[in-house]
């Protein structure tokens, strides 16, 4: 049996998002946020399939910019982040199958009665197809990053922390996770946190493969900067693997309500031809958009601001999810 966990590099079928509810979290910027999803939903339409699920699929035909490539699914859910209570896929034996894993809302922080069940009914109305396995483990898709060639990226604070799957000893989840995806390497950062992050220092806040041998990483160059001395002890870890490594400057510090915000470069998107890079208004944009012009020449560079999205403590990445091609491209 041959077991990978794709790279986001490689071909999809499709992406997922949930439009923000109404009545949610987002109440305080409702407009502004359905603002960002109409320019991430018609953006990503132009380079591949978008599954938008949302509460009212009648009032988002009339409002959405565009419905080519869009299909739109009404069902209820407690929150946005399709990323960590998504389905994920992984390749067995060159045919598409997916994890459905528990969520738990980040370690019991929030609701997520409803959102736990999404994938398994997303199968069942055939919005998604192929095999589905429910998964007994909580698991994030934002707190696992792979490089396509059996290494996978991680962080100690989530993978570890004592609300998720506190039955299992340290060596029981990476066992676990070996076998699961099938891994060659697993690599766990024991350092590296966002301010107002609410996930336990999801990987796809910190460092992220551009290919299979590269890792881009978020540096803080400001030593005043309260993430300095932990970003530093990030780096320094990174420095100890056999992978080239790309900085991408920390945006300068930003605010809503008096909280500081996970503002991060890492959170991109990768789509079919095209790279889709959140945006903070902040001097260091340009700086980011060069570097993933540099690495993915053959891809078009698309900045979305997303300062609005980092007010509910989430960017670009934790809001979507890749659904792969059904066969492996590297079969």
């Amino acid at each position: 049996m041959k077991l990978r966990l794709p790279a986001e590099w490689e071909e999809q079928e499709a992406l997922i998002v949930v439009f923000p509810p109404k009545k949610s979290d987002w109440a305080h910027s409702i407009e502004a946020i359905h603002q960002t999803y109409f320019t991430l939903i018609s953006t990503v339409a132009r380079f591949q399939p978008c599954i938008v699920v949302c509460e009212d699929k009648q009032h988002l035909a009339n409002i959405l910019p565009t419905l080519q490539n869009i299909t739109l699914v009404e069902m209820l859910t407690n929150d946005t982040w399709i990323r960590d209570f998504g389905g994920i896929n992984v390749y067995k034996n060159h045919q598409r199958r997916t994890y459905d894993f528990i969520f738990n809302a980040w370690g019991n922080k929030f609701d997520a009665s409803i959102d736990n069940t999404i994938t398994k009914r997303l199968f069942e109305e055939g919005f998604l197809t192929g095999k589905l396995k429910s998964i007994d483990f909580v698991l994030e898709g934002g707190s696992i990053e792979s490089n396509g060639h059996g290494v996978m990226l991680s962080t100690a604070y989530c993978l570890f922390e004592e609300n998720r799957n506190a039955h299992l000893s340290k060596k029981e989840i990476k066992k676990t996770l070996i076998k699961l995806f099938g891994l060659k390497e697993l690599i766990i950062l024991k350092h590296g946190a966002l301010m107002g992050d609410d996930t336990d220092s999801h990987i796809d806040t910190l460092a992220r493969f551009l290919n299979k041998n590269t890792i881009a990483y978020v540096k803080c160059y400001d030593k005043e900067d309260e993430h300095y001395d932990e970003l530093k002890k990030m780096e320094k870890e990174l420095k100890k693997t056999s992978f080239d490594l790309v900085p991408l400057p920390l945006p300068s510090a930003k605010f809503f309500n008096d909280h500081r915000l996970p503002a991060t470069y890492l959170n991109f998107i990768l789509v079919n031809n095209a790279v889709l890079v959140p945006l903070y208004n902040d001097a260091y944009d340009t700086k980011a958009l060069k570097t993933f012009a540099r690495y993915f020449p053959e891809r078009e560079i698309v900045g979305i601001d997303a300062s609005v999205l980092i007010r509910e403590h989430g960017s670009l990445h934790c809001a979507s999810m890749n659904i792969y091609k059904k066969k492996d491209n590297l079969s």
